[in-house]
Parts: structure tokens; C-alpha cells; sequence
């Protein structure tokens, strides 16, 4: 499995504490920064972690900020990402396996980095559930599609 990671200057040290615990793990990490705390634009990142999810450079994607809320935003901008913000280890597992994210969004200020690194293992290790599941991702599909600008 190879992931993606990104973030912006809110979501800088859970980014590196959850680069350390992947690359522990010897999964494959893609780190695309931000690597300071200088101020930088969030939709940047969001949208080149979702470009190498959806280009099939990586299989999953992880973004940081300080809710996680903003990320998800910009990172559902791409058709086909399903980016999900989460902060707690059920919305992790459900999420994967309900929803077949693709993309998970963590806020620094929002959870701590042993909860985090909970909920990443429990969203790493949940797969999708498939068959009724899989009419709604259909129907999340069409609804990009009939409403692309």
C-alpha cells in the first residue's frame, strides 16, 4: 500500500507524528508537506494529495490542517475523491466501510496524536463493504457528473 500525506502549517506535527507511525508500520509514505509552520494556502495540498489518489500514485490519501474540515472541502472539489474528516475510531471504520473513502482528513486542534493515530490504523485496516454500499457511491458519481461547472 502506498499513501499520500499533506498538510498545511495547522496540521504540520500531526502530519510528521503520522509520517513516523506509517513509515514504522513500513508503509509507503508520500510526504508532500508542508514541512514549517509558515503560513501556507491549504487547497494547494488538498488538491495534489486528491490528484495522486485519484491518478492511482497512491492509494489512499491523508490531510491535516487544524480541523481537518477545510482539507476535506478542497479535497472534495476532485471527482471521484471522498474525502472524510473524522475524530473518532467508529467514524473511521464506518467511513471506509460504508462510504469507501479515499481520502482521510484529521484536525491538529481537534484530536490529540494517540487518538489520531488510532483512528488512521482503524481506518487503514476497515475495507469497503461493497453491494448495497456501492449503489450509493454510484449515485455520489452521477451527482459529480450532472453537476460539473
Amino acid at each position: 500500500m502506498k499513501l499520500t500525506i499533506g498538510c498545511d502549517h495547522g496540521g504540520r506535527r500531526l502530519k510528521d507524528a503520522i509520517v513516523a507511525h506509517l513509515t514504522k508500520q513500513h508503509i509507503q509514505v508520500a510526504d508532500i508537506g508542508t514541512y514549517s509552520d509558515d503560513s501556507v494556502d491549504f487547497p494547494s495540498y488538498a488538491e495534489e494529495v486528491a490528484h495522486q489518489v485519484i491518478s492511482g500514485e497512491a492509494d489512499l490519501g491523508i490531510l491535516c490542517c487544524g480541523t481537518g474540515i477545510g482539507m476535506s472541502i478542497a479535497a472534495n472539489k476532485v471527482a471521484g475523491i471522498r474525502a472524510a474528516v473524522v475524530s473518532d475510531c467508529f467514524s473511521a471504520q464506518a467511513t471506509r466501510e460504508h462510504n469507501n473513502s479515499n481520502i482521510l482528513c484529521l484536525g491538529e486542534r481537534v484530536v490529540g496524536e494517540g487518538l489520531a493515530l488510532r483512528i488512521v490504523d482503524t481506518w487503514l485496516g476497515a475495507t469497503f463493504g461493497g453491494e448495497r454500499h456501492e449503489r450509493r457511491l454510484q449515485m455520489i458519481t452521477e451527482l459529480e457528473q450532472k453537476n460539473e461547472m
